[in-house]
C-alpha cells in the first residue's frame, strides 16, 4: 500500500450561513457546523484511503467565536496522521470578511475516521507523509492525542502511553 502525502487529502468547501442555519441570536448553530465539519472531514479521509470511511469520534471541537448569519464560511480538512485502520483529520474553519475578502480562523475540530470493508469491518489504510511545518506538527501530536483518547476510553493502561509520558518525565524517570 503506497503512502500518501497529507496534501493529497485536502478537502475544501464553502458555505453561506442562511437563516435556517442559525439560532435565535442569529449565529450559526453549533450542530450545523459540526455536520459541515463531519462531511468535509469524511471527504478528506476518503481521499487518503479511497475506501468507505465512518466517523469514529469527534476528539476536539473549539468554538472560538460565533459565526453570524450571512457569513461566508470555508472549511478545510486534511488528514494529520494515519494509523492501522484509522485516520485523524483536522478541520479548520474560516470566516471571510465580505468587504476585504480576508479570512480569519474562527473554529477547528479533530475527527477520527475508520476505513471499513464491505462488511463494515476495519481495513488497513496507507501511511501518511507530512511535508509542511504544520503537517509535521499535527502528525507528531496525533499519537499523543490517540493515546490520551485510548486511556480515557479505558482501552490503554496509562503506563503504556510512551508519547504522553515523554511530555512529563525525562527519559528513564517513569
Amino acid at each position: 500500500m503506497k503512502a500518501k502525502k497529507a496534501s493529497e487529502t485536502l478537502a475544501i468547501t464553502t458555505k453561506v450561513v442562511l437563516p435556517n442555519d442559525t439560532n435565535t441570536l442569529g449565529n450559526l448553530f453549533g450542530g450545523q457546523l459540526l455536520a459541515w465539519m463531519d462531511v468535509i472531514a469524511s471527504v478528506s479521509a476518503h481521499r487518503h484511503c479511497r475506501r468507505v470511511v465512518v466517523t469514529a469520534s469527534v476528539n476536539n471541537v473549539s468554538f472560538k467565536e460565533p459565526i453570524e448569519h450571512s457569513s461566508i464560511v470555508t472549511l478545510e480538512a486534511k488528514v494529520s496522521r494515519a494509523f492501522s485502520s484509522s485516520m485523524e483529520v483536522f478541520v479548520d474553519v474560516f470566516v471571510e470578511d465580505q468587504v476585504s475578502g480576508q479570512k480569519r480562523k474562527s473554529n477547528e475540530a479533530i475527527y477520527t475516521f475508520v476505513a471499513v470493508d464491505q462488511n463494515g469491518g476495519p481495513i488497513q489504510v496507507p501511511e501518511l507523509i507530512p511535508e509542511t511545518k504544520e503537517e509535521k506538527h499535527r502528525y507528531m501530536g496525533a499519537l499523543r492525542r490517540k493515546q490520551l483518547s485510548l486511556i480515557l476510553a479505558g482501552k490503554m493502561d496509562p503506563s503504556e502511553a510512551t508519547e504522553l509520558k515523554a511530555l512529563f518525565f525525562k527519559e528513564g524517570e517513569a
